[in-house]
């Protein structure tokens, strides 16, 4: 039986990862697998990361009770798990850590990236000047537009950032980008891939960065609550943040899992969403095999969100497998119900939350009435919403 934590020697959670590679990229994927598999057993490696995890991003972050949201709803006490406390302001800056100083470890001088949001640039950016490597962000142009304040931060942090023209000018595009960049120059560059996608290593590495969130929450709720969680809820746009959670809680039954994609304005049309989950079929893309929105000649569809960091039309491996054995249930919030949970946290609890964890929040909403106050439902709040203000007040029409 495949395991629901590990890949196999290949990289495939069942059905889904492994390597789909041109040529040119071979060898520097298998550069990066061979040295992350000697990294993730040294212990002075191992030190060196769980330090700056503690003294530089200020973990152990917080498990907070929403008990006024929890009031409003009724029902199930719903908890925050605050990685928007952390030093720039999300999840990602857990596994960007991880990869530079994997990177400083292989002798590179620099690192490059793709970005959506931009959080993920700016925590490669960060831990980059932290630990003296160059940095080079490809971002599409679309969310280069929505999300300048993350733009400006990354700039300030030493950071090229790659306005990416090409396609549809979004999450996907950026990848390309970034990874063509990459083949041609990985002499002295590694690739730092935002989320759990890709040709493996790439979902495990970034999966056991981020799985440090699902071991604090669990042993968090043990301490505040005396049991596990009723449920577990996560974003899921390639599902970084959601496999950190996911990950320690995923051999215990009892714990219902739930996984939230966009459906964006619509599900009748491809464009109107990025509900690879719910819609998309088995396929390759970016070195992968998962669950792809794509048309029958296997080319992705044109994806949207309201959240940048959650259009894009793949999934990571790890997460398809779940779905494919039932573990994982994987839901969706449309940008109207996830506009309308970003204002309702900002309203009854005073955290103004990053528009992709609004997807979370959103469901967590409709989740929470239908189950008893004896409950308890644990939301990864990967960020927060400093970055989406603007863009926010745009779509509420404020001036």
């Amino acid at each position: 039986m495949t395991s629901l934590t590990q890949a196999d020697e290949a990289g495939f959670f069942g059905a889904h990862g492994g390597r789909f590679l041109p040529p040119h990229l071979e060898a520097p994927i298998a550069e990066v697998a061979a040295a992350y598999a000697e990294a993730k057993d040294d212990p002075a490696f191992l030190a060196e990361y769980e330090a700056l995890l503690a003294d530089y991003v200020g973990r152990p972050s917080p498990l907070f009770l929403a008990k006024n949201l929890s009031a409003e709803l009724g029902g199930a006490k719903i908890y925050l798990k605050r990685e928007d406390l952390n030093h720039t302001g999300a999840h990602k800056i857990n596994h960007t850590l991880g990869e530079v100083l994997l990177a400083k470890r292989m002798g590179k001088k620099k690192v490059i990236a793709e970005t959506g949001a931009g959080q993920h640039g700016v925590a490669l950016a960060t831990a980059a000047a932290l630990l003296g490597l160059e940095c080079e962000i490809h971002m599409g142009a679309i969310d280069i537009a929505k999300q300048h304040p993350n733009v400006v931060r990354m700039r300030l942090l030493g950071a090229t950032v790659v306005s990416v023209e090409d396609g549809g000018r979004c999450l996907k595009d950026a990848v390309d980008s970034a990874f063509g960049v990459w083949a041609a120059d990985f002499g002295e560059t590694m690739f730092a891939i935002g989320s759990v996608v890709g040709p493996d290593p790439f979902p495990t590495m970034v999966r056991d960065f981020q799985s440090v969130v699902g071991r604090e929450a669990r042993r968090q709720v043990m301490e505040k609550e005396g049991k596990l969680p009723t449920a577990i809820v996560a974003a899921v746009g390639g599902g970084s943040n959601a496999m950190g959670l996911f990950q320690a809680f995923l051999e215990d039954a009892d714990v219902a899992i739930y996984g939230v994609e966009p459906s964006g304005r619509s599900l009748d049309a491809p464009g109107e969403h990025a509900a690879t989950m719910t819609l998309g079929t088995p396929g390759v893309i970016h070195g992968m095999q998962t669950i792809v929105l794509q048309d029958e000649a296997g080319e992705p569809w044109p994806v949207h969100s309201i959240a940048s960091g959650m259009d894009y039309p793949g999934v990571g491996p790890q997460h398809a497998h779940l779905k494919d054995v039932g573990r994982a249930n994987y839901v969706t919030a449309s940008d109207a119900e996830s506009l309308e949970a970003f204002q309702v946290l900002c309203r009854t609890e005073g955290i103004i939350p990053a528009i992709e964890s609004s997807h979370a929040v959103a469901y967590a909403m409709k989740l929470a009435p239908t189950l008893t106050s004896d409950d308890v439902i644990i939301v990864n709040l990967s960020g927060r919403g400093d970055k989406d203000i603007d863009f926010v007040a745009e779509q509420l029409g404020m001036e």
